[in-house]
């Protein structure tokens, strides 16, 4: 079977309730192996509760989740993906390297590979120079860039990246989308969430959320010719019933 054809990520029927409130609402989508596929929808819409399960970090309450070949949440699993919070989980105390060095401990990274992939996923988040600064002196953007630095540190098969360019200029915003884009071309899947129209639009295939619901998906092409749409955006507002 192609890569394009292998299934690395999936979720049949998935609902996820809190209390009493359903969040995620009857999800069934597929991620491909190799594949950028995006999750586009505004703040609220399930992303990150979708995502959270993806991941493993998070239990659906009905259906069920695949990953890798692995019904989730499964322990061993999540040595392979590369999970990037929307909530950056950082050592405020601990200095950018110390926080690479602990990290990639908890994957397994020691040495020489190490110290390469630290200077490697720095270099690409334009934080080689910080190495010895203390994260609690960092700007949010610059939290935001570490948080991805290390979500690929360990060189993982899947990428889970929950809003990965929030507050990150847009020139350093191209340099990253152009490594996840080299990294498909390798066989990483990436996973990404947006909001924002023209990320969506250099997503191999998007899934549409609103209101917990998966209400459209396929390439951004296609999600716009069957609306009959200029652009994402009006393709968003055409599957979520909203006349533009």
């Amino acid at each position: 079977m192609s890569r394009e054809q292998r299934v690395c990520m999936s979720a049949r029927g998935v609902v996820r309730r809190f209390g009493g409130k359903e969040v995620i609402r009857g999800i069934t989508l597929t991620v491909r192996a190799g594949e950028i596929f995006g999750l586009l929808g505004p703040s609220g819409s399930g992303k990150t509760t979708l995502v959270k399960m993806l991941a493993g970090i998070d239990r659906a309450t009905e259906g069920d989740i695949e990953v890798l070949g692995t019904r989730m949440p499964n322990l061993e699993v999540l040595s392979r993906i590369g999970y990037m919070a929307q909530s950056d989980a950082l050592y405020a105390e601990l200095t950018a390297r110390e926080n690479l060095e602990f990290f990639g401990a908890l994957s397994g990274l020691r040495g020489g590979r190490l110290k390469r992939r630290m200077r490697d996923v720095m270099e690409l988040v334009g934080l080689a120079e910080d190495l010895d600064r203390f994260v609690g002196t960092f700007s949010g953007g610059m939290k935001r860039r570490l948080s991805l630095a290390i979500a690929l540190l360990h060189e993982p098969e899947a990428l889970i990246l929950d809003e990965p360019t929030v507050g990150i200029d847009p020139v350093l915003r191209k340099s990253i989308w152009d490594e996840l884009h080299a990294l498909s071309r390798r066989g990483t899947t990436v996973l990404v969430t947006t909001h924002v129209m023209d990320e969506a639009e250099k997503c191999g295939r998007l899934g549409m959320l609103r209101d917990g619901r998966l209400i459209a998906a396929g390439t951004p092409e296609e999600l716009k010719a069957e609306a009959g749409a200029a652009s994402i955006e009006e393709a968003f507002l055409h599957f979520g019933g909203v006349r533009a």
